[in-house]
Parts: structure tokens; C-alpha cells; sequence
């Protein structure tokens, strides 16, 4: 029954994407629609062709590909290895939370794009500007919802573990951590995401090369086509990044939404 729901879902949604391209095609050969303005996908196609012989920039398209790869997820793996650690203990400790909830809930919702001038003369325009913009995006959002994950533990189960003489150290190993280690994982899906939004923006900072350079400034020359090309690039990279969060998931919490 499962299997015949994921096919009758992957037959639909094969069916949506694929109407959705013809009739962009139609649009495009019928010149319903200019083409400066929304290439048709057969000229995507030819112009992905040519920029995967060529490059972009004097740059191999793999190449930019790896470059704003290795931007996004060094600075998201610092993120994650900072972020889960205090946002646990800020879930744990009311104190540590009162300390810092002040500033990250500032620095949270503000447009990373606000930061750059600030990036640049604290940091140059070298890649560190364009690491801290990334890494401030993320681990704020991997602070806030590690912190949300532990508060959201029933006490019950705190209060039962107590009771049986656990120490604080195995009530979190045994009860705490398993419990929220869903939620974690939801996060840094999340947080994974708004990462690679962010790149854009980072690489704005004086850089030549990246798929996020690429977009800005093949839309400063109206090269729509490159435009689209990149976006479809940051889109299918980043489904891929999530897919692989969650095969991770399924690896490590096998028991997420089966309690």
C-alpha cells in the first residue's frame, strides 16, 4: 500500500514537472513570453552545454560548483558543531539561557545582507567575510531550534528517569537526547537550507568565482539564461544536500516518529 502511494505521488509530481516545461516551452517558441525575460528550457539546455565545455568567467562550471560547495558547508559544519552543543545547554540551563536569548533573538531575524559592510571591514574580502555571513545565518537558527528541541522534552520522562536514580549526565544520554535528536535533525535540515540562500548574498562580497557570483553577474550583463541556470543549480544541489540529511536521519534516529 506504501509503495503504491509513493509511485501514485512520483507519478504526479512527474507529471506536474513535466507540464510545467511544455508548456514554458510552448510559451517560449510561440514568443507568448520574450525570451530575455524567461529563456524557454530547450535554450537552458544549450546554454548549460555550452557553459559545462566553456565555463563561466574563464572558470570550469564544476568549479564554481565546488567552490561555493565547500563556502556553504564548511561554514555550516562549524555552525552545527558550536550551535548543537550551546543551544542544547541553553535548552538545559534557564540561566545560560536568559544570558544569551537577548542577542541571538537580535541578531536572528535581521538580513544577513545588512551585514555585509560590516563582514568586509571586520574581515576583509577575502573568504572570511563570505564564511561569517554563512556561519552567523546558520548557527544562529541551529541555536534557537537545538534549545526549542530540549524544552520540548516532556518532564515526565525527566521526572520517571530521576526517580530511578539516573545521573543528570545519563537522564540526558538516555532520555533528553533521544528524544529531541529528531527535532535536531529537522533544524539543521532547516538551517542546511537557509545556509545555502545565504550564499548568494555572501558572495557578493568582491568574489570571482562561486555559483552565487555567477547569477549576480550574469543578471548584471542580462544573461537570463546563465541567471536560470544558476538558480537551477543552487535548487538541485540544495534538494540534494536535504536528501542526504535525511537518509542521515533515517541512519542515525530510525526511531523519528514511530514513539
Amino acid at each position: 500500500m506504501r509503495q503504491n502511494r509513493r509511485a501514485y505521488r512520483l507519478a504526479v509530481s512527474t507529471a506536474a514537472v513535466v507540464a510545467v516545461l511544455a508548456l514554458w516551452q510552448l510559451a517560449g517558441s510561440r514568443g507568448w513570453v520574450d525570451a530575455l525575460f524567461l529563456p524557454p528550457p530547450s535554450e537552458l539546455v544549450s546554454t548549460w552545454a555550452d557553459i559545462w565545455r566553456n565555463g563561466y568567467g574563464q572558470i570550469p562550471l564544476w568549479q564554481h560548483i565546488g567552490i561555493s560547495l565547500a563556502r556553504a558547508l564548511s561554514a555550516f559544519a562549524l555552525s552545527v558543531v558550536i550551535g548543537v552543543p550551546l543551544g542544547l545547554s541553553m535548552g538545559l540551563n534557564a540561566t545560560l539561557a536568559a544570558l544569551l536569548d537577548p542577542f541571538v533573538q537580535f541578531l536572528r531575524p535581521l538580513p544577513k545582507i545588512a551585514l555585509i559592510p560590516l563582514a568586509i571591514v571586520w574581515l576583509g574580502i577575502d573568504e572570511a567575510s563570505k564564511f561569517f555571513l554563512i556561519f552567523i545565518s546558520t548557527f544562529l537558527n541551529i541555536l534557537v531550534g537545538a534549545a526549542a528541541a530540549v524544552q520540548g522534552v516532556a518532564q515526565g520522562h525527566i521526572r520517571v528517569a530521576r526517580t530511578l536514580g539516573l545521573t543528570r549526565r545519563q537522564v540526558f544520554w538516555h532520555v533528553v537526547f533521544p528524544h529531541c535528536a529528531a527535532d535536531l535533525f529537522t533544524t539543521i535540515r532547516l538551517s542546511i537550507g537557509i545556509g545555502w540562500t545565504s550564499l548568494v548574498a555572501a558572495e557578493l562580497v568582491a568574489s570571482t568565482s562561486g555559483v552565487g557570483w555567477m547569477i549576480v553577474n550574469a543578471g548584471a550583463y542580462l544573461r537570463t539564461d546563465v541567471v536560470l541556470i544558476g538558480i537551477l543549480i543552487l535548487g538541485v544541489t540544495g534538494y540534494l544536500l536535504d536528501l542526504a540529511l535525511v537518509g542521515l536521519q533515517r541512519c542515525c534516529v530510525p526511531w523519528a516518529g514511530k514513539q
